[in-house]
């Protein structure tokens, strides 16, 4: 029964390096059993194995009404137009993964050490392959040179600079994969007090932000930026903003501070990226104003090709929302809508109690939400796995409701602390543990 216990864990892991390496054939085992869905299958069943299953009340979060919100849409757009299912039963895969995560973090609060370890393990597998493909100049099929400019890579010339996909089929790709990572990867550094092991860890995470560098992503860069700064600000300065005054001052600078910042890159126009968004917006809203129910999932860089003026050919409508709201209409822009605000503003009152999961989550979403403007990488279904996963480690750190319950801090030993939400526990059960971290990151 003890083997069992790791099982659910084991499923994360496999799961995560999965989605970070792609190691696991797409093709089914039988009928619609991938090896990803049955990995996710031996976790859930596992997690529900006594003594320390978990109960239905482990699994509930703020996000459950927003993502039935957005099942219902997208069921309603694929069965609604006759759409094939496979898109849909790839949704479902991501949610379920985001319970188990869910389910896994308070069942086992010791698990968030691995969480780090796990994040650290796939930046390392996406970052060196990255470093060799630039190292040993193995072509990607992107090259860029000038200001960022998109070039042939069979241009020549000293100044064309190979863009690195890493394990991914594109750079902007696997940009996003470091962006939701890298936040998690230092984490890992957290959980080491021995400072051999630690400097390992932190080389490795600056060989993974060395890896977003040769990306040329410049959406990717201000993502990964603004993912630094929110992590050094929810550290030194969300617990030191008692007052709400204070906090809402300090959320309308940054808010401007980051309109004035997307005001320069768009008159800035580095090549022509923006005008192609430009016109991938603008179609994506006539196809949505045409489409109440959404075009499918999977099927709105099809849709947005056919509306937009000349032969180019997008995949998806670049901006996360926009995306959800051709493919699924009104009801699914509504439900992604939620989710995002509700996993950012938990996941910034985890910063402000000093949660560590919670602070380094918060720089996780941030930079990808901020990726998502321009782009919307969560359009794979390797990048969608991942952003679940930090969405399934955000808001297990945070009770189902909005209402302050106090928590009272417990010291383990003379490294953990943990922070316990008063609640009754279940007959022979300890109550589970809703944030965790070492005592010097919640001092």
């Amino acid at each position: 029964m003890k083997v069992v216990q790791f099982v659910p864990l084991a499923a994360l892991a496999v799961l995560l390096l999965d989605s970070a390496t792609d190691f696991f054939p797409d093709d089914p085992i039988a009928g619609i059993l991938t090896p990803a869905r049955l990995t996710l299958l031996l976790g859930l069943v596992a997690l529900l194995v006594p003594p320390e299953r978990a109960r239905l009340r482990d699994f509930r979060t703020r996000l459950d009404l927003p993502v039935a919100l957005l099942v219902a849409a997208a069921v309603a757009a694929t069965y609604g137009g006759g759409h094939p299912t496979a898109p849909l039963r790839g949704l479902l895969t991501v949610v379920a993964t985001y319970y188990l995560v869910v389910g896994v973090r308070r069942t086992r609060p010791e698990s968030w050490r691995a969480v780090g370890l796990l994040a650290l393990a796939g930046v390392t597998a996406a970052s060196t392959s990255a470093f060799s493909q630039v190292t040993n100049g193995t072509s990607t099929g992107f090259c860029r040179t000038g200001l960022l400019t998109d070039v042939a890579c069979d241009a020549g010339g000293g100044d064309v600079l190979i863009r690195a996909t890493g394990t991914f089929a594109n750079p902007n790709l696997l940009g996003a994969c470091l962006v939701l990572l890298l936040p998690f990867a230092l984490l890992a550094a957290v959980a080491v007090d021995e400072r051999t092991a630690r400097t390992a860890i932190v080389v490795m995470v600056l060989i993974g932000y060395g890896a977003l560098v040769t990306t040329f992503s410049r959406a990717e860069y201000v993502a990964a930026a603004a993912g630094l700064l929110v992590l050094g600000g929810a550290y030194w300065l969300a617990p030191r903003l008692a007052d709400r005054a204070r906090r809402r001052v300090l959320a309308v600078v940054g808010g401007l501070g980051l309109l004035a910042a997307g005001l320069i890159w768009g008159v800035s126009r580095a090549g022509d990226s923006l005008g192609v968004r430009g016109q991938a917006w603008r179609a994506a809203l006539r196809v949505a104003r045409q489409n109440p129910l959404g075009v499918g999932l999977g099927r709105s860089g099809d849709a947005i090709s056919a509306a937009a003026p000349g032969e180019r050919v997008f995949v998806h409508a670049h901006n996360l929302w926009l995306n959800w709201l051709v493919e699924t209409g009104p009801l699914g822009l509504l439900a992604v809508v939620a989710v995002t605000v509700v996993a950012w503003a938990s996941a910034g009152r985890a910063a402000r109690e000093k949660s560590v999961l919670g602070t380094f989550g918060l720089a996780s979403l941030t930079g990808f939400f901020l990726a998502g403007m321009l782009d919307d990488p969560a359009n794979l279904d390797r990048i969608s796995m991942l952003f679940w996963l930090v969405l399934g480690v955000v808001m297990a750190e945070a009770p189902a409701g909005w209402r302050r319950r106090p928590a009272a801090p417990v010291v383990l030993d003379d490294d953990t602390i943990v922070l316990t939400v008063p609640r009754q526990p279940r007959p022979g059960r300890r109550p589970v543990a809703a944030r965790t971290g070492p005592a010097r990151g919640l001092s």
